[in-house]
């Protein structure tokens, strides 16, 4: 059975601050965290978004031209859901009017909740259980005034649809790399997360990273030349392209899902827009890697094929490119008085 995406839907919040203003509010020197970081300006969510409308916005773009009553699932992955007891899965799903025939739940690991979901789902599809599910990585990520984390934590998100008719893109494979790595972490009511400084690096994040990677091309069969585009976890500007380098990918392969610069890190949604970007601008037969990270901590990745059907989809969504063009700049006060 063919499985794998059939749509996709993306979101980002229109509101922009730049590097150098949270530096100069901070009393740091603006290059030296722009070059340290690769990044230039960020995304924020509006005082009236959060990862529900985030969602929402990228799954009404998902479901255009689909019969969405086959949907017979929704997962919402996030580190920011809006409630601690109520799910967001839900509120999205009434939103766009599902209907009640569905099952729902929230999925929470760090920055990978969303490619979880999407393991779900396409374990869903290919029982035969349904034809159709519904994931989604959303995130308005939060930081503590002063940390290191406010100058990527962002907002943005995307939604797929897997299914198994009018695949857009084939999954081929999936493999997931998994440790018990406190490196990012926040306790019940604590209202910011802490985290471990570079232990977020080594042994956290490029380990998990690479050992995916390397664990789905061995099951794949693949080296990095079969791959026209490479989407890795985005923190910053320096960690994916570092751990693209070890891997033997280049500049080439992964600058079309590379986004942090221009938004930040999205945290659940990284990857996941990563890849949207991608599927924009694929062409039927090209092959895509994709590997997420999440805290706490793990990877998941991802062998996917483009087909055909790809052409028809990319002309009735919203273009990630599109949506990163389309900010407006914010001062330091308006970016606490939208994010705190």
């Amino acid at each position: 059975m063919t499985v794998g995406i059939i749509s996709w839907g993306s979101y980002i919040p229109r509101f922009r601050i730049k590097v150098e203003d949270i530096a100069k509010a901070n009393g740091s020197n603006p290059e030296q965290i722009k070059n340290a970081l690769m990044i230039s300006e960020k995304s924020l969510p509006g005082i009236d978004e959060d990862t529900i409308t985030i969602s929402v916005e990228a799954a009404r773009q998902a479901i255009k031209n689909i019969d969405s009553k086959k949907i017979g699932a929704i997962y919402i992955g996030s580190e920011s859901h809006p409630y601690a007891v109520k799910p967001t899965s839900t509120v999205v799903g009434e939103a766009i009017e599902l209907g009640n025939n569905y099952t729902a739940a929230d999925l929470e690991f760090a920055c990978k909740a969303g490619t979880a979901g999407i393991q779900i789902c396409l374990g869903l599809v290919k029982s035969g259980m349904m034809d159709m599910a519904l994931t989604g990585g959303a995130d308005t990520a939060q930081s503590k005034p002063g940390d290191p984390l406010e100058y990527t934590a962002a907002a943005g998100g995307a939604v797929f649809v897997i299914g198994k008719e009018d695949v857009v893109a084939v999954i081929n494979e999936t493999v997931s790399f998994t440790s018990d790595t406190p490196d990012f972490w926040r306790r019940e009511k604590e209202e910011y997360p802490s985290h471990g400084g570079a232990f977020t690096g080594q042994p956290a994040y490029y380990r998990h990273v690479i050992n995916a990677t390397k664990n789905l091309m061995e099951k794949a069969k693949t080296r990095p030349e079969n791959y026209d585009y490479a989407i890795f976890h985005q923190p910053n500007g320096k960690f994916p392209r570092r751990v693209a380098k070890i891997l033997g990918f280049n500049e080439q392969q992964i600058s079309p899902g590379l986004l942090v610069g221009y938004i930040g890190n999205t945290y659940s949604g990284a990857s996941m827009l990563g890849l949207a970007a991608v599927l924009d601008i694929a062409k039927p037969g090209q092959r895509i890697l994709v590997t997420s990270y999440g805290s706490g901590a793990g990877s998941d990745s991802f062998d996917i094929t483009v087909t055909d059907k790809i052409l028809f989809n990319q002309k009735r969504t919203k273009k990630v490119l599109d949506l990163i063009k389309d900010k407006i700049y914010v001062d330091y006060s308006k970016y606490l008085r939208n994010t705190q």
